[in-house]
């Protein structure tokens, strides 16, 4: 028999429900479906029509599926699919049946309980993990894709009922020639999760990614952004002016160790700050697993599932977050 040299056929979606909707796009959860009555839970990303016509936000949509696709790591949600239907793209995605850090944040917040600090930092530095991946990526030539997320949040992180963190939304991030860019032009990020960089229209590296990272940590543990105000320019001053507070002060039971590693993950001098995603996550996991045992996936999801007062964890998902 001839060796197989491609395979066609055609791939079917039913839509199940709506996730999320944004300005620009909206995600569904779906069923993928096959031969011999196969079934898969997927999450399909859609440019809104009206957009799916403006090169911008094509290209964007479009380098955006081709950088994921290749990011294939347990804390970056999954990329499947690039399809065509009509004039409009859409992007077929891991479905993460759980909650983002933001209902996360939230429900505690409701409870009064505050996160418990092993886990706050254990979830930061499996961001650290995925952003370490995409920070380090190449391309199929060699060429080092210089990703930068630009908009680490806790609305983009989700934990899996399993006790899998994973990032998500590529949609804004700057890489090689793969995303429309016009840093120094425009601010691309959310107000109060800005690096000084992204705050002061300046160009960004990896390692501004790890201010706002710094930002989610303190966020977890304190419950609140201590950068957030009601007004959008002012989030942003307090980014670049905002006196950096003794976080232990905040939160006792906040030891010297990690106020340090929170310090310089928040130092406005990049050349200060961890010089990369990997020695931050070193540092984390240093701290969480430096005596031994410390928390794990399974543990993560033990705690979410009494955090949300379920017996079987089927936590309604988020999924994977809409172009805004």
């Amino acid at each position: 028999m001839a060796a197989l040299q491609q395979i066609s056929g055609e791939l079917r979606y039913e839509m199940t429900r709506k996730l999320a909707e944004g300005g620009m796009g909206v995600v569904y959860e779906a069923v993928q479906l096959g031969a011999g009555n196969f079934r898969k839970v997927v999450a399909v990303k859609l440019i809104r029509e009206e957009y799916s016509a403006i090169e911008e936000f094509q290209n964007n949509f479009i380098g955006e599926a081709r950088l994921v696709a290749d990011l294939i790591h347990t804390n970056i949600v999954q990329t499947y699919h690039l399809g065509k239907i009509g004039g409009q793209y859409y992007m077929v995605m891991e479905f993460v049946r759980g909650v983002n850090l933001e209902q996360f944040i939230e429900q505690h917040r409701r409870q009064r309980v505050p996160v418990p600090v092993d886990l706050a930092v254990f979830i930061t530095s499996r961001v650290a993990r995925g952003l370490a991946h995409a920070h380090t990526k190449c391309d199929r030539e060699g060429r080092h894709l210089n990703i930068v997320h630009r908009d680490i949040g806790p609305k983009n992180v989700l934990i899996a009922q399993e006790g899998d963190v994973k990032l998500t939304d590529f949609g804004i991030a700057k890489a090689l020639d793969l995303m429309y860019n016009e840093e120094g032009k425009v601010i691309a990020g959310k107000d109060e999760y800005l690096s000084p960089a992204q705050a002061n229209y300046g160009i960004t590296d990896a390692r501004a990614d790890l201010f706002p990272l710094g930002i989610v940590l303190t966020e977890l543990l304190l419950g609140r952004n201590i950068f957030r105000s009601a007004d959008r320019a002012q989030s942003r001053r307090n980014i670049l002016n905002l006196p950096i507070p003794k976080f232990a002060t905040l939160r006792p039971d906040i030891d010297a160790k990690l106020e340090a590693i929170i310090q310089r993950a928040l130092e406005r001098d990049r050349d200060k700050r961890f010089q990369s995603a990997l020695e931050m996550l070193t540092e984390l996991e240093m701290y969480i697993y430096g005596h031994g045992y410390g928390p794990t996936n399974e543990k993560l999801a033990v705690y979410l599932k009494n955090l949300f007062g379920i017996r079987d964890p089927v936590i309604p998902s988020p999924g994977t977050r809409p172009p805004t």
